[in-house]
């Protein structure tokens, strides 16, 4: 799809140190050995990344049964064999564009969950190739140090080994690679492309809208409120495309996967629940935990109320992303930065924090440059070991509020709560804009 893009006499990639090199008439290059560079920056997380996801069928990885893939193989048998018709006859708690995914390796290997295992983890890993070349792609046009596209290869690479089997039986590198090629195309000036691409992310699972705010000022500064207006109106379009025939004919269906998400009480391995848990540790204070909405969650009264408190934190996290981001230049660093901190708020006060949403977050850290790109990595491969510590093989103690992976939660929790922060924190040197006051002219009398 081809963008029209007003004609440029500067690249403004050369706003912030690394940026590709500008070349006349506004076109943008690299010199050989740049395009060199990114290649093997490309084929490095590509190739690690397939190394990485064959060596997660082995060892202790084998020993993950955590396997939402029953629940896609469900839904897909529902439909091709049975015949039923999605959110009308059977409830389905994914949005529309996640329902192909769970189709296709259905009809490609027939009854055999095996055979379903198989296409499905093929076309996941195919999603995490994609995901890990492009936010390669982009680390490596913003010309780095080596020791950043290294680090940023190497979380790239190793992010199956680092989060575990897990990745295996989710389908969130389907979504997360859309996302990433929608904020890869927002960095290279393919505005519309991109947000198509963060519809068709919204489509799949909700987590890319937050981005859309930051996407709709980015396009808006750089190319005019015209521009802008026709991306969101294309954003728009396609959600509703994807939307609309389930609303048509099953609204209260489509209806109670929206709501129903809303309404959720805290997961066991929440930000919210953290508190729980380390209260629990250090005061005694009771808890008890009951299976709701596929996940396991903290009972009570004090809980349901303060995962309400949690959706009032996410809001103004996302809110505080948003402003600042508005009030800030709309460079292309600073797109990176703030679309990676809007997921990162998004997940941290969420009122469910599954190990499978870290999956989100690799690439577009990643992509991240400066010594912020260094620590929120760090940060976040720590979260993903952590996260191994306790599930999926040590899911039934935390069940049980063991001490160990108890304080494991609190600790990863912890964690992300300083990711966030390290990834929201204002840029130094970024002149923060006062709005405009608009004077009155009084009359006198």
């Amino acid at each position: 799809m081809s963008d029209n893009r007003r004609p440029h006499t500067h690249d403004p990639a050369l706003e912030t140190a690394g940026g590709p090199i500008a070349l006349p008439a506004g076109r943008m290059g690299y010199l050989p050995s740049d395009r060199q560079r990114s290649m093997l920056a490309v084929a490095g997380a590509a190739i690690g990344f397939v190394i990485a996801w064959y060596l997660i069928h082995h060892g202790w990885y084998r020993l993950d049964r955590q396997w939402d893939t029953r629940e896609y193989a469900r839904y897909a048998r529902n439909i091709v064999v049975r015949g039923l018709m999605p959110y009308r006859a059977f409830s389905v708690e994914y949005p529309p564009l996640a329902l192909p995914v769970f189709l296709i390796p259905r009809l490609i290997s027939g009854s055999s969950f095996s055979g379903y295992m198989e296409v499905f983890e093929l076309m996941m890993a195919a999603c995490g190739v994609i995901a890990a070349g492009l936010a390669a792609y982009v680390l490596a046009a913003q010309r780095v140090a080596t020791r950043q596209l290294v680090c940023g290869v190497a979380l790239l690479a190793f992010s199956p080994l680092l989060l575990g089997a897990v990745v295996l039986s989710r389908y969130d590198l389907f979504p997360t690679m859309l996302t990433v090629a929608a904020i890869t195309a927002l960095y290279f000036d393919w505005s519309r492309t991109g947000f198509v691409l963060l519809a068709l992310g919204t489509a799949a699972k909700a987590f890319p809208v937050v981005v859309v705010p930051i996407a709709a000022v980015y396009v808006w500064r750089r190319h005019g409120r015209r521009a802008a207006l026709i991306c969101l109106a294309a954003f728009a379009l396609v959600v509703l495309a994807c939307f609309l025939p389930f609303l048509v004919i099953a609204p209260h269906g489509v209806w109670w996967a929206i709501h129903g998400q809303e309404n959720r009480p805290l997961q066991l391995e929440s930000v919210g629940a953290a508190l729980f848990l380390a209260a629990h540790q250090l005061f005694g204070v009771h808890l008890t935990y009951y299976f709701t909405h596929q996940s396991d969650n903290l009972d009570g009264h004090a809980t349901l109320t303060f995962a309400s408190v949690m959706s009032v934190c996410q809001i103004l996290a996302l809110l505080a992303v948003w402003v600042l981001y508005a009030l800030g230049p709309a460079t292309r660093e600073r797109l990176l930065t703030s679309a990676a901190a809007a997921v990162c708020a998004f997940i941290v006060f969420d009122r469910v924090l599954s190990p499978q949403y870290l999956i989100w977050l690799a690439p577009l850290v990643a992509m991240i440059n400066g010594r912020r790109g260094l620590a929120a990595a760090a940060l976040l491969a720590c979260a993903m070991v952590m996260t191994q510590v306790y599930y999926p093989l040590q899911f039934a103690p935390l069940k049980s509020f063991v001490a160990l992976q108890s304080w494991t939660v609190v600790g990863r929790d912890l964690m992300l709560v300083m990711l966030f922060a390290t990834l929201a924190w204002p840029h130094p040197g970024v002149t923060i804009r006062r709005p405009r006051r608009v004077a009155f002219a009084t009359a006198r009398s």
